[in-house]
């Protein structure tokens, strides 16, 4: 079984940014099961143990074969170390030293290893290290201890056939535990749980102001068709002053006024095209020219807003005069003066400022 299958776990993290899939940071260890036949005791012996380790290049695979150690040489360095293997597939089995691991392995594959144990040197016990092979990298090939491996090596020169099969172990590095992976997994799936509950909330959020925008729009829209039908609708004349010049237009279709168009005088004293304003009063609910607010104008919108203060200082302008070391701001408008020219009421449309005067006189 592959590295895949046997690890979909691994593989899930290395596919989430968490786990950095390279011989770097990783070693996987191999599964080492070996079959013979003890003539001493007439039975059939299987012994397994996890005690290889992959090279950093090897694939990550299964494999199995008779167990052959090279003449001579159990090193197998020489140019060309020959194998007693009697079937295949097999296994050579090397011991460390002499010669690089890229050699050992090759020098095996030339003459149709399967794959390649290699045994540590004397003394070292069963300790193992991660092998490097970068130009043998097609090749199973497994680091075993050395006690491990002389155990083997003294089984086939007495004769006896050893079955040999590599499995896939476990993974291993720096922070590649198990108690690792079940940290990263957890946090993985808490991270992930987090990020889909917030994209829900901002979501359900995001919908719920929409609906309360809809619903405050529909409101509103409700409360200006009954402003609407408050405000004053009249037919123009042939004898209205508006009828008789271009300089007068409706400042939504911008359109000069004639006689029989039928027009809204809103609150503000400004008068419209009845067809041009209605729809624009629907949807804004200002008047186009002074902005004026006609639910506020005739009370009709019940207003659940802060309002401005009616006592709030009006604007003033002032200029700055120098008087001899010192800076005076003196206003240029009085906003307490009864001026009455100030406080002449001005028309934006034309059209009402005959009216005006006419009340004046």
């Amino acid at each position: 079984m592959g590295k895949t299958a046997q690890h979909p776990l691994l593989l899930l993290l290395c596919l989430s940014g968490l786990v950095h899939c390279s011989a770097a940071f990783v070693f996987w260890t191999a599964m080492v099961d070996i079959t013979y036949y003890n003539n001493t005791a007439n039975k059939t012996e299987d012994k397994y143990c996890e005690c290889g380790v992959f090279g950093r290049n090897s694939p990550v695979d299964t494999v199995s074969g008779i167990v052959t150690l090279p003449k001579d040489d159990p090193k197998g360095c020489s140019a060309d170390p020959v194998y007693n293997f009697s079937a295949s597939p097999w296994i050579a089995l090397v011991k460390r030293g002499n010669c690089t691991f890229t050699e050992k392995i090759n020098a095996a594959v030339r003459q149709g290893a399967a794959g390649v144990v290699v045994y540590n040197v004397d003394g070292s016990g069963n300790s193992t290290t991660h092998m490097s092979h970068t130009d043998a990298d097609d090749t199973v090939a497994i680091m075993i201890g050395n006690l491990k491996g002389m155990e083997i090596v003294n089984l086939v020169k007495n004769g006896t056939q050893v079955y040999l099969t590599i499995e896939v172990g476990s993974p291993h590095g720096p922070w590649m535990n198990t108690y690792w992976l079940y940290f990263l997994s957890i946090a993985f799936f808490i991270v992930t749980a987090a990020s889909i509950a917030y994209f829900v909330f901002i979501s359900a959020n995001r919908l719920y102001n929409m609906r309360m925008h809809k619903r405050s729009e529909r409101k509103l829209k409700s409360e200006a068709k009954k402003a609407i039908g408050r405000l004053q609708v009249r037919t123009l004349k042939r004898d209205d002053e508006i009828t008789n010049s271009d300089a007068f237009m409706c400042a939504v279709c911008i359109e000069a006024y004639k006689a029989g168009d039928v027009v809204t005088v809103l609150t503000c004293d400004h008068i419209f095209h009845k067809v041009c304003i209605e729809p624009w009063l629907l949807d804004r609910r200002t008047c186009p020219m002074c902005k004026c607010d006609i639910l506020k104008a005739l009370g009709v919108e019940e207003d659940t807003k802060d309002s401005i203060s009616t006592n709030s200082p009006e604007d003033v302008t002032v200029i700055t005069v120098a008087g001899g070391d010192n800076l005076y701001e003196v206003p240029l408008t009085d906003p307490a003066s009864s001026d009455p020219v100030r406080l002449q009421h001005r028309y934006d449309n034309r059209a009402f400022e005959g009216d005006a005067e006419a009340g004046r006189e």
